[in-house]
């Protein structure tokens, strides 16, 4: 009997183990980034004259999203798409943080950054550096920016890396998100929340 019992409870623990071992992995709907060295941090200066970390966001589901002002179409409709998210997350859209750094220091002075993005939701957030660090913050996170000439030196437009990069409350980057797909994101960022939770 004893040794019944002795066996009874080793099936238990070895039970318990598998089913430990095949709880499964979590799930998004867009790219899976999670563990990767892309964007640890960045200090960077805001709309409002502040210097910024990503820590100042802890706490938050942050998307980071790189563009420029004078961009005629996947700026202003990737700024749009993360607003209808935040919207569409009713009352855990207090706890989505966008942020948007400028691939263009030379024409995006704090002042024409914070006409621009806060127009799209007030609690959006624009950050800006010189040359020197916006070359480091986009090489740091693998981000395409090339200034292409046009008419006059002045008139120029430029081509960049049309992604979203997804953070965690923790400050850990989980998700690349497609140009075009922004709106599928708003599951992810509940999942994200809830993780937190």
């Amino acid at each position: 009997m004893q040794r019944f019992l002795i066996l009874l409870c080793c099936l238990f623990v070895l039970v318990a183990c598998d089913n430990k071992t095949s709880t499964p992995k979590t799930s998004f709907v867009n790219t899976d980034i999670t563990g990767s060295d892309i964007g640890r941090d960045f200090e960077l200066t805001d709309h409002t004259g502040k210097r910024r970390t990503l820590a100042d966001y802890r706490g938050k589901v942050v998307a980071l999203f790189f563009g420029f002002a004078q961009c005629p179409d996947i700026c202003p409709t990737t700024l749009a798409e993360l607003a209808q998210v935040k919207k569409d997350l009713g009352a855990d859209g207090d706890k989505f943080q966008v942020l948007f750094i400028t691939v263009d220091p030379e024409r995006d002075t704090q002042e024409v950054l914070a006409g621009f993005v806060p127009a799209f939701d007030s609690s959006f957030v624009a950050l800006r550096g010189d040359k020197a660090e916006i070359d480091k913050v986009t090489k740091d996170f693998k981000v395409f920016a090339q200034k292409m000439a046009g008419k006059d030196s002045g008139n120029y437009t430029i081509d960049h890396t049309a992604a979203t990069y997804v953070y965690d409350t923790q400050g850990r980057v989980r998700l690349f998100v497609r140009h075009g797909q922004i709106l599928s994101l708003i599951a992810d960022v509940k999942q994200l929340i809830a993780e937190a939770r």
